[in-house]
């Protein structure tokens, strides 16, 4: 099984077709997409239960989901991975590293490892927002806010990382700057904990070009391959026209490193 994690976090999964959905059911995955506290569309009060809560209830909303598929046997405890985009990425950050014994691995795009920095490098057309933002997440002006942001940050706990991650990031984000993919990645480094970094020079808060989707949905459906036992296509020209780079990690993926240099 597949936890699809939604980015904002302030937006939610609705009914209705899902490319990614269906790609990762097309591989033979369970997908579960969970509308966890802070998912907007069911009243203030649900909005307003996120609060302070990255890495806290957030997170337990996700595993109360895991754990009700592997009692429903919808998923094999052993072969659960987490993946998603922007706040997704962050919980898939902080599935690796807070509860690191419940995924397989985990597929983390554009997700922010350090709430600290994430918080003093907003774009400026968000600053101001900015008191609102630190009401939802942590205030870095304060010594208790950064103490609160450090301890709810993935990368004060990259040494409890035990499962393979794949990480995929935008040179150009304005959101989430490439500084959060830098930080971990290094850091995982320094402790020799394999990561795959999977950057692309043109991109910025996600992935806009086709081309640039199709190389890392292909790196990401072999990596997922690897650890879950689903199928998978082999990358082939998949790369063709993409500006993707993979700065460390591609011995780590089935057929990446032959292909980057086709």
């Amino acid at each position: 099984m597949v936890l699809d994690v939604h980015g904002g976090p302030w937006a939610r999964d609705s009914w209705g077709y899902d490319p990614t959905h269906q790609w990762l059911a097309n591989r033979g995955y369970a997908v579960l997409s969970v509308n966890y506290r802070g998912s907007t569309g069911f009243g203030k009060n649900f909005i307003n239960a996120a609060n302070k809560e990255w890495a806290g209830k957030m997170h337990d909303d996700l595993v109360d989901a895991v754990q009700w598929a592997v009692k429903e046997r919808i998923a094999d405890p052993a072969r659960i991975a987490i993946m998603g985009g922007s706040y997704g990425g962050y919980a898939t950050l902080v599935g690796m590293t807070f509860t690191p014994d419940l995924f397989a691995c985990g597929v983390d795009i554009v997700g922010p490892s350090n709430l600290n920095t994430l918080m003093r490098h907003l774009p400026p057309e968000w600053m101001p927002s900015f008191p609102l933002l630190a009401g939802r997440v942590g205030d870095p002006n304060t010594e208790e806010g950064k103490k609160f942001l450090d301890e709810r940050s993935p990368l004060t706990r990259v040494d409890k990382i035990k499962k393979p991650l794949l990480i995929g990031q935008g040179a150009n984000d304005p959101r989430v700057n490439q500084s959060e993919a830098d930080q971990i990645v290094s850091a995982m480094k320094a402790k020799k904990i394999p990561v795959t970094y999977v950057l692309y020079p043109d991109e910025g808060h996600g992935f806009a070009r086709p081309e640039n989707r199709m190389s890392f949905y292909a790196v990401s459906e072999a990596f997922l391959a690897e650890h879950l036992g689903g199928k998978y296509e082999p990358i082939g020209d998949d790369f063709k026209n993409s500006s993707i780079a993979v700065p460390t990690g591609a011995e780590n993926v089935p057929g990446l490193a032959d292909s980057l240099h086709r």
